[in-house]
Formats: C-alpha cells, structure tokens, sequence
C-alpha cells in the first residue's frame, strides 16, 4: 500500500516537474497596473522614486559607497566584467560598449539586506521575507540576492525585468517598505526607495529620480527579453540559479529516497 501511494507520489511530481512551472499568460504593461490580475502574487509598490546606479560607480560626497562591490558580492565589478559605464555614448544597446556582462545588466537595488557581515540572517528575516521557506538558508547567504522585480513606468507606458543584485538606496534595514506597507524611509534623492541600472533606464526610457511602481514577480512569470540574454546569476541563461527549478529537484531527491526505502522494507 505504502509502495504504490509513493509510486502514485512519484508519477505526480514528474508530471509537475515536466510542466516546467505553471503556465501563466503574462500580459504587456496594463493601461491600469493596479488592478488586480490574476497572474498578481506580490502587491505593487506604487510612485515610488527610482534613481540610477551602475557597477562600478565611484563614491561622491553625497554617495560615500563605491559600487565596485555589492552588499552579497564582493567582486561585483568583476564578475560582471568591468564598468558598467552609464554614459549613452559609451553603450551599445542596453550593454556598455565593448563587453559581454558575466552577469545580468538587468539589475536593481532595494533598501533592504537579509543578511548581517556574511555570516547570519536578520532576526526579523525569516518572518518578513515571503518565500524564506522555499529553500534552504543558509547562515550569511542572501536568500534575496537574484529575486525578480516587474517595474513599470507610467510616463513611458514600459515594463521591464531585473534582478535584485544590492541594497540602498542609502539604507539596507527598511523591510517595512520592501515587504510590507510602508512608504520608503529614506529621505534622500526624493525619498528614492529604488536603484536601477542603465539597462533598465534605457529600456523604460527615462533619466535619473524617475517615478515608478514595482513588485516583486515570479521567475515563471517572465517573458523573453533583453533581460533574459546576459549572466552566470541569470536563470534564463543558467537552470542552475531558477530557485523553483532546485526546490523542485530537492523535492524530488525526497521522494527517491522514500521510494528506496520502501522498497528496502519490504524485502
């Protein structure tokens, strides 16, 4: 009995596997992004003020941090491949000119770090952040680092995507506005609570202190773009990083090892 319940198991997650995620109809930028849709997981962070930052940027006085490094990576430049120069003139499309980014040039920054000196989590982490239980946490890994973000720009009528890859604008501890109902505490810039890169600019087609409305959205949910092209931490580009894609092969190393050891017990 035990064996063709877990054989009946078994047969269903491969099905779910082979389904490759639900299948979901994503719509272009609606007229009205707020109304609710049925494809809506995360609610919309709405007119918050998005500034531009790029990899690489030197520190000023009125932004001390160099960008050379992220908040979860401390080779930030390098591994993407270089300056991620913002200049138009210096670019080619959405990539800056003359390199071929080791990693996402699709990329955003929230105020937000679930993680203390790389070596635990935030106390309040495991309560706030939405999917903490999807997979394993590991003490001083990022369990925010790749998210997706869906941010749309209502002067423009655009939608992008991009990967959550640091922490600011200017604060790192705000998760009553990144995952709750709070505006953005920060104050400067226009009280900014959004970095984006200059792919992202280009694609929206807007300049720096932007207004914008994002929430977070499943990798499932996204459509191909230039978003989907570029970068080892991508997971259009490498299976490896899909979050869901590992829960479901942990899911499935599960079931093996209940199938074997049922069969072990009956001989």
């Amino acid at each position: 009995m035990i064996a063709r319940a877990l054989t009946l198991l078994l047969s269903t997650a491969l099905w779910l596997s082979a389904q490759n995620g639900p299948k979901i109809t994503v719509e272009a930028a609606p007229k009205d992004p707020f109304v609710i849709q049925k494809t809506t997981v995360y609610p919309w962070k709405k007119s918050i003020t998005a500034t531009v930052f790029w990899i690489g940027e030197t520190p000023t006085r009125n932004n001390p941090t160099p960008n050379n490094k992220s908040s979860w990576d401390q080779n930030w430049q390098k591994n993407f491949g270089g300056f991620d120069n913002p200049n138009p003139k210096a670019r080619t499309g959405y990539l800056p000119t003359g390199i071929t980014p080791g990693q996402n040039p699709f990329y955003i920054a929230l105020p937000y770090n679930d993680c203390i000196n790389h070596r635990m989590h935030r106390p309040e982490a495991a309560r706030v952040i939405p999917w903490w239980k999807r997979g394993p946490t590991t003490p001083g890994t990022s369990v925010c680092k790749g998210r997706w973000l869906q941010i749309y720009c209502p002067s423009t009528k655009k939608i992008c995507y991009a990967q959550w890859e640091d922490c600011g604008p200017f604060v790192t501890d705000d998760w009553q506005y990144v995952f709750g109902n709070k505006r953005p505490k920060n104050t400067k810039n226009q009280g900014a609570g959004l970095d984006i890169s200059p792919a992202v600019r280009d694609f929206l087609g807007v300049g720096n202190k932007t207004t914008v409305h994002w929430r977070f959205i499943e990798f499932s949910q996204i459509p191909q773009g230039p978003w989907s092209k570029y970068g080892t931490n991508n997971p259009f580009v490498n299976k490896k990083v899909d979050v869901d894609l590992a829960e479901r092969s942990r899911y499935m190393d599960y079931l093996y090892k209940l199938r074997d050891e049922a069969q072990k017990n009956r001989r």
